[in-house]
This record gives structure tokens, sequence and C-alpha cells, in this order.
């Protein structure tokens, strides 16, 4: 059991000792911190944060300890109640609200939960910002309001169909294909948000959804990370229902991965490939993605005559590079797509309508489209982090080791070959070391992987 605290927001499992879990009194403390350096930013008399959460089940829990504690503050707050991590984002600006609040640990387990924070525009805190939450917290110098100021509650449970209605207003959404084509979708929603916002958006699209998991009580019926091992009953699912393919989300929707007629996965790091395919045909430009996910992003970008950069691991990290390079599109190869149209932030629900405009433009079986992209497979390992490893040693050690290589040390370090590349990098959300490899088949990316992992147990005696 652990808490985690960085400038990304604070992620612990439920129970246990304050200060090495979240319990009540840290989702308390954090919030305080939040709202406090939220005051510091505009001196104004009336404050507003936007707060959902996922359907974990012990969202309903640190929802009201969050949201009372910015009432405590006398910030009013704006309750979305079960949303999407993407809905929040959305709703922030709408509602000129002050910033944002989702209660999700994305694709943790069910004990797991997060308090991640947003800033006006409805983006994730940069790291200067976070750093100052976390002092904040520490500092314990918080001042709440007085009787005659406290915040209020105010209901909405409208965004998940204002969100909707963005998404079909999209100019490259193409809504008279889709509803044409009489698609037949299987939706895994894990039991949580995903099972109420992706099918409301496929029958407005004019798809048939077949639900599975899409009762949003948080007992996931499996390990929620979209994972081609976690997903057996999908691919039972759109095999039995003949089926044009199946989705799965995680519990706050902001990743997405798709599977195949056949019940084999697309693969979550085409999600973003196919996505970008799309948009680019239709607007070619620049891209972005982080430095962990798959070279067919590049390829796909620079058959399109436009420009693809990588930047560090992090939502915020390749928002920033996107801004910087007016990237048309953009995301993580863990199925996250990031669409400035919409918003900048990861938003499944974008993703599962450009991807169905590809589609049903193409003509193509999901298989056969897979085809038409380069082949590339990655392997994603880690290694279990303890009190006594030292991790910047070890990475320095494995810079030194392969300094004869492209290198990038910009997050952790990243070692380009000519035919592969391997990231090594410390996790922000889990206390582990990512060990993400990728080549021109699976058997090179796992013994690519497998043999980083040798050389850094090797280096640090485990």
């Amino acid at each position: 059991m652990t808490l985690i605290k960085s400038i990304s927001g604070i992620r612990g499992t439920i129970g246990g000792t304050v200060g090495e879990n979240l319990t009540p009194i840290d989702a308390v403390k954090f919030a305080s911190a939040y709202g406090t350096w939220l005051k510091q930013q505009r001196n104004k008399t009336d404050y507003k944060v936007v707060v959902g959460r996922d359907a974990r089940l012990s969202g309903d829990m640190i929802q009201n300890l969050v949201m009372n504690t910015l009432v405590g503050l006398g910030i009013h707050v704006i309750d979305l109640n079960l949303s999407t991590t993407p809905t929040v984002e959305i709703a922030v600006p709408m509602e000129h609200a002050d910033g944002g609040i989702i209660l999700t640990a994305s694709h943790n387990p069910k004990q797991w939960n997060a308090l991640k924070l947003l800033n006006a525009k409805g983006e994730f805190l940069d790291g200067a910002e976070g750093q100052k939450i976390l002092e904040i917290a520490e500092s314990d110098n918080m001042t709440f309001a007085e009787v005659d100021d406290l915040g209020k509650i105010t209901k909405n449970d409208a965004y998940i169909d204002i969100h909707i209605d963005e998404v079909l207003e999209l100019e490259y959404v193409n809504q008279k294909a889709i509803e044409a084509a009489n698609f037949k979708v299987v939706v895994d929603g894990v039991n949580s948000t995903g099972g109420i916002a992706i099918p409301l958006l496929l029958e407005r699209l004019g798809v048939e959804a077949v639900k599975l998991y899409c009762d949003p009580t948080g007992h996931f019926p499996h390990n929620p990370e979209p994972l081609k091992e976690h997903l057996g009953d999908l691919s039972n699912e759109v095999k039995k229902h003949n089926a044009d393919f199946g989705i799965v989300v995680d519990p706050d929707v902001d990743r997405l991965a798709f599977m195949d007629e056949n019940g084999e996965m697309f693969g979550e790091e085409y999600t973003l490939v196919a996505c970008a395919d799309w948009v680019l045909s239709q607007n070619p430009g620049n891209t972005v993605s982080n430095m962990s996910s798959t070279r067919a992003l590049r390829d796909v970008t620079e058959k399109h005559g436009g420009t693809y950069e990588a930047s560090a691991v992090g939502e915020v990290n390749v928002v920033t590079l996107m801004k910087k390079n007016n990237a048309v599109i953009g995301g993580e190869g863990n199925g996250g797509i990031i669409y400035p149209d919409s918003h900048y932030g990861r938003d499944a629900l974008v993703g599962v309508a450009l991807f169905l405009s590809l589609l049903a433009e193409r003509q193509l079986s999901v298989s056969a489209l897979r085809k038409t992209y380069t082949s590339y497979f990655m392997s994603k390992k880690k290694i279990q982090l303890t009190p006594s490893l030292d991790v910047d040693a070890i990475l320095k050690a494995m810079e030194d080791n392969y300094s004869n290589e492209n290198l990038t040390t910009i997050d952790g370090v990243k070692i380009d070959f000519a035919e592969s590349w391997a990231h090594l990098r410390k996790s922000n959300t889990e206390p582990i070391i990512r060990i993400y490899t990728e080549a021109k088949s699976q058997t090179e990316a796992d013994s690519l992987a497998d043999k980083i992992i040798a050389e850094i147990k090797q280096i640090a005696n485990i």
C-alpha cells in the first residue's frame, strides 16, 4: 500500500496509515493545498471548481471529502458526480471555472484512487504549479473561510451529453457516413463511466452498441488497464455478436483501445496512429506523441507531409510540445488521443468518433485497416522499486553503457537503434521503472527488453 505525491497530483491506495496511503486526511490536506493555490492565482471574491469522478468504489467518499474541503475554503463547486476525465476538462472553461479536480486512478486497480488537478483552461497543471501545491500541502499554510463565506455545491448531470454534442460538432467527425455504415460495436466499459458515455455517443452516431461491463458499479470485472491479456471476454463477445469491432476504455475514459472483427487487438499504440491518419488526410500538419510511443505515428505523419516530434512522457509535456509545434493531433501511445479542435486533453470519445469516421470513409474492416500501417511490436515491462534503489544512478549507468548510440535523456534514458528503441524511465504514478522497447518483431522487442532488464539488475545488484 502506498501514497505517491507528484507534480501531477496525489495517488494512493485506500485505507491504512495517514501519509502512507490515500486516507481521508490526505485527501483533505491535498484538496486544501489545491484550493489555496487556486485562490493565489487570482484576486477575486468568487472561485469555482468543477469536480467529477470515475465509478471506483472509493469515489463517492473521496469526492465528498474533496468538495466539502473546497466549500470550507469558500470555493463554489460544480458537482458532475459520475463523469469522465475529458468531460471534466471541457466543463472547466464552459463553466468559466478556476480549475477542476477529477477523482480517478485511471488504469490502476480498484484499491487505488487519486486527485487529478486542472487549471482554468481545463488542462493539467505544469511542473512548477504542481510543485507549489506540494509545498503548500507540506507547510499547512492554509486559511479557511468564515461561516458567511463558505462555498456552495451545485449539481450538474448534463455534461456527458454536452461533451457528446461537442464531439459531434467537430469538423472531421462524419456523422452521416458513420450512420450509413451500420456498424455494430461491442463496448467494454469496465463497469465505470465509459459504460455511460461511450454507448451514448455510439447511439447518437447511429451505431449499434452491444454493452459489456457497462454498469458503473466500480466493481472492475478485470484488470482495468486496456491490454490484450485482460480482454478475453471482449474478444469472445465481438466474435459471438459478429461485430465490426470492439471498444475498451479505462475507468476514467481518457485511454482507448480497439479490437478487430476477429477478436484480435488492433494495438493500443495504433489508436493514435489511425485517428491521426484520418485527421491528417483531411488537414495535413504536425503531430506529437511521447517518446514511449510507436514510430508508426512518425511514419503516417511524414506520409501526409507533416513533421513528428516526441516529448517527455506525461500529458502536460505532450500538450506543451503540441502547442509549440502547432500540432493538429497528438497524444500518447497508451491509447490517448489529444485533438486540439476539441480540447488539449486525452479523450476516448473524440477518438471513437474519429476512428469511426476513418472506417466509414475507407470502407475497410478493422483488421484490413491495421495492415495499411507499418507493423512495429512493443514490449512493456517494469521493475519494482525498493527504497534502497538509486534510480538516478541506475539510469546514469545505462546512459554511460550506451553512450555510442543515439540517446535522449529529457525523460529517463531513450536509446534509439537503427531498427528498434528502448526507453527506461521512473514512473510518475507507480513505484516502478518502466522499460518500453519497440522493434520489427515481438521476439526482438521482448529480447531487447529482457536484455535491458538484465543489465539494470546487474547494475543494481538485484
